[in-house]
């Protein structure tokens, strides 16, 4: 390979792998020795409470911020790459994006395969066709010409997903994919990207704060406190009550899903009702 020398292990170095991540945001330590994998065609969900450092480490796994540690993308460093190569290898779709009001859906969308049209060249063919399919399979080709800025905030989070599917990368990092969704287009956007994980042998890695969808579309978790991975593991062996309880502060009770999977329930400490 040329360029940036390649991790040896050859088929199994596809994926994504992150070792001992580190970011120090100003004079704050956000993370600390951070390592994950995720080989391809495989899901993992990072989870933890507000402020753990899911996103932070979601930007240092796409290049976008410094970092201590090494990120290995199909074997290829992240950070040796330019950013047009990174961009074929990696779609990364924020939470909370600054989306240009007067853009319309459709310009946004076709944004994911700039890494494919020359410079100072034009969209071909098949990028329209491909932004298009992408557009219809999550139900925004009736919002193609319609602007940003006149968008709930469900539909915006959807065009953000659209841009990054777009890229057609191998890797696809989403920052809490399902937020400002309503419960039909949160199972639609997860079932679309398992089903685009399945078929193209996508890795996806995400933040989700749902824990009962992580445990649900996963299949490794990281759980993040304090800027540190504390658990990792199957859903089954990171989904439990006493870790659950013991850095989100919850009551909890973790049961099985119908598929044997495991499901989170809040537990009310009690009160009068009203």
């Amino acid at each position: 390979m040329s360029g940036p020398h390649a991790e040896d292990g050859g088929a199994d170095a596809a994926g994504v792998r992150a070792r001992g991540v580190g970011v120090t945001l100003g004079e704050r330590p956000v993370l600390a020795d951070v390592s994950l994998s995720a080989g391809r065609g495989a899901w993992l969900a990072v989870i933890g409470p507000n402020g753990a450092g899911k996103s932070t480490l979601l930007r240092a796994v796409a290049g976008l911020i410094p970092a201590e540690g090494a990120v290995f993308v199909n074997g290829v460093p992240v950070r040796a790459l330019r950013p047009r190569d990174r961009a074929r290898l990696v779609a990364y779709a924020p939470q909370s994006p600054a989306l240009p009001p007067d853009m319309t859906v459709y310009e946004y969308a076709l944004l994911g395969r700039t890494p494919y049209i020359a410079y100072l060249g034009r969209e071909s063919a098949r990028d329209r066709e491909v932004t298009g399919s992408v557009l219809e399979r999550l139900d925004l080709d009736a919002f193609a010409s319609r602007p940003l800025g006149h968008l709930s905030g469900g539909e915006r989070q959807r065009v953000v997903l659209a841009r990054a599917l777009a890229q057609q990368a191998p890797v696809l990092l989403l920052d809490e994919p399902t937020t400002a969704l309503d419960l039909g287009h949160q199972q639609q956007v997860m079932d679309l990207v398992d089903q685009l994980r399945v078929a193209d042998r996508l890795t996806v890695v995400t933040t989700l704060h749902d824990l009962t969808l992580a445990g649900q579309y996963a299949d490794t978790l990281v759980l993040l406190a304090g800027g540190r991975a504390v658990a990792a593991g199957t859903p089954d062996q990171v989904l439990t009550e006493p870790l659950l309880a013991r850095h989100f502060g919850a009551r909890v009770r973790v049961g099985p899903a119908p598929d044997g999977r495991p499901l989170v329930h809040l537990v009310r400490l009690g009160g009068a009702r009203a």
